[in-house]
Parts: C-alpha cells; sequence; structure tokens
C-alpha cells in the first residue's frame, strides 16, 4: 500500500477538489504513471497549489537552463535543508535527466565531490548558499556563474528555483510529506 502524501495534515479527497486541479493531478498522474505525492498534498490549499504550481511551471517552461541542471539546483537545495521528499522526488529526475543512476546521491550530500564539472558544482554551490546564508550572496558569486557562461536571465532562474524550493523544503518538513515508493527506483 502507498504511502499517505503527507501525515501531518488532511489529504484531500481528489474527486472533492475544483476541477482545475483535479485535471492537474490527473494530467500528472498520466505523465508519471502514479500520483506524486507533492500534488495530493499541495492540493490540500487549491489556492496555494495554483500559485506554487504556477511559479513551478513559469521557470521550468520558460528557462534555458537545461532539464539537467535544473534538477541539480533543486537537489541541492533539498539536501541543503534534508528534505526527503525532495530529494528523492527530484533525486529521480536528476538521474534520468542526467543519465546518470549515481549523480542524485551525490549532489544531494556534497556536490563539491560529485562528478560533476565545474561549472555544475559551482552551479550547485551558488544554490546552496544562497539556501544557507542568503544575506552573505554577493555579486563575486553571480559573477562565478557568469563566468561559466550563465546568462542574467539563467542565473535569475537558479535563484528562483532556489528560493521555490526552499519554501517546498519547509512545506515538506511540516506536512511530513512522504515520497512515493516509484521515485526510489526511477533512473536506477
Amino acid at each position: 500500500m502507498a504511502e499517505q502524501a503527507m501525515t501531518r495534515f488532511p489529504v484531500p479527497d481528489v474527486a472533492e477538489l475544483p476541477e482545475d486541479i483535479r485535471d492537474r493531478i490527473e494530467s500528472e498522474t498520466e505523465q508519471a504513471g502514479f500520483t506524486p505525492n507533492v500534488f495530493e498534498a499541495f492540493a490540500y490549499k487549491p489556492a496555494q497549489f495554483r500559485a506554487f504550481f504556477d511559479y513551478y511551471d513559469g521557470i521550468i517552461e520558460h528557462s534555458s537552463l537545461s532539464r539537467e541542471e535544473i534538477e541539480m539546483v533543486i537537489v541541492a537545495t533539498s539536501g541543503a535543508n534534508d528534505c526527503l521528499y525532495c530529494v528523492v522526488a527530484h533525486g529521480a529526475l536528476l538521474r534520468i535527466y542526467g543519465d546518470d543512476p549515481h549523480l542524485a546521491e551525490q549532489v544531494a550530500t556534497n556536490p563539491r565531490t560529485a562528478a560533476l564539472s565545474e561549472m555544475h558544482k559551482d552551479l550547485c554551490s551558488f544554490a546552496i548558499k544562497l539556501t544557507e546564508e542568503p544575506a552573505s550572496v554577493d555579486e563575486s558569486d553571480l559573477q562565478t556563474l557568469y563566468d561559466h557562461g550563465y546568462s542574467k536571465s539563467e542565473v535569475w532562474d537558479v535563484a528562483s528555483l532556489t528560493s521555490l524550493f526552499n519554501l517546498s523544503n519547509r512545506m515538506a518538513h511540516i506536512a511530513d510529506m512522504r515520497p512515493n515508493e516509484e521515485f526510489y527506483t526511477l533512473g536506477r
């Protein structure tokens, strides 16, 4: 039996949700082959579900970062926050997009020693610094990314992803959001 999406707040009955949210959940379920628990958990508050996934979609659908880089940033951020749900769920996506069955664990625990290029190590380090010491991020941190060829727009997207997943990680902690069993084996 699949684990409940979260344990500290009620998980809504999908059939009772507003139509647009039901449609999004059905679409995600069809695409993944299962319903990622984050959708049922965030559906607890429909207005917040819409805002969160609109922001997420706005980054994912309009960024020139590669999907591997997007997932690296999410996993590095989530690892820094010890967020089990996001490390497991986005770790699966990183394994798929990075075509590497070991990469997610390396990025989540210590991207400086991961099998990454210097460019991607610096990308992850930026996300971790923004997570752990946001007030200390300065021009030199942005310049490091620019020196690797990232555009201002891409650096904005890295900061947006990091910020969004700091929110997501904190909500996953407070809700005790549980990763789907399916995520553990994807991309292996």
